[in-house]
């Protein structure tokens, strides 16, 4: 009975996680590039974007990738969402028979709620751009005169905060579904 509190609440704090995990920033990405032109530079902001999940799910869809749009919402908003429902509503029902069925239905929705870790993992591939540099160097000789140019991009990226709610989303969600699962006797795990 304990496991079985424990993962209940545990799930209501996955979803106190999940909603600021798929509102607020995921991720900003700034790329800028800079001209150098015989000492003197001119820089310019290429990109500037601050992306939450839902935001990135938005702008997918306005830019017609609706496959990956939908993709995005489905395994990382409404798996989850059907996942703690399932779980909640199994926490209530005191038939143990139907309570096992809705356990057994949240593992088969366990396999393709690993989705959302799967996001997760491409928004750290994301990151793993930060302070990514390009330069390319030339001497130009006009009327006699050598004009040095160099021109670089710099690209940097940092996790916002709702990444680490969505990974504490992610933590806290599958230890809740565990233990609920393990409070009720010859589920399949």
């Amino acid at each position: 009975m304990l496991f079985k509190h424990l993962g209940f609440g545990l799930n209501i704090i996955a979803l106190g996680l999940f909603f600021p995990g798929i509102l607020l920033t995921m991720f900003k990405f700034d790329m800028e590039m800079k001209a150098m032109l015989s000492g003197s530079s001119l820089t310019s902001t290429l990109i500037d974007k601050e992306l939450s999940i839902m935001a990135t799910v938005q702008e997918l869809w306005d830019d017609q990738r609706l496959l990956v749009a939908g993709l995005i919402f489905a395994f990382s908003v409404c798996i989850p969402l059907l996942k703690t429902l399932l779980l909640t509503f199994a926490y209530f029902i005191k038939t143990q028979e139907l309570a096992k069925k809705l356990i057994g239905l949240v593992n088969v929705i366990g396999k393709w709620s690993m989705a959302d870790v799967f996001v997760v993992a491409i928004f750290l591939a994301i990151l793993s751009t930060n302070h990514a540099d390009t330069s390319t160097a030339q001497n130009v000789s006009v009327f006699g005169f050598n004009i040095a140019i160099e021109i670089s991009t710099q690209t940097l990226s940092n996790a916002g905060e709702g990444f680490y709610y969505f990974v504490g989303y992610c933590l806290v969600s599958m230890i809740g579904s565990q233990l609920s699962r393990s409070a009720i006797p010859s589920v399949p795990k």
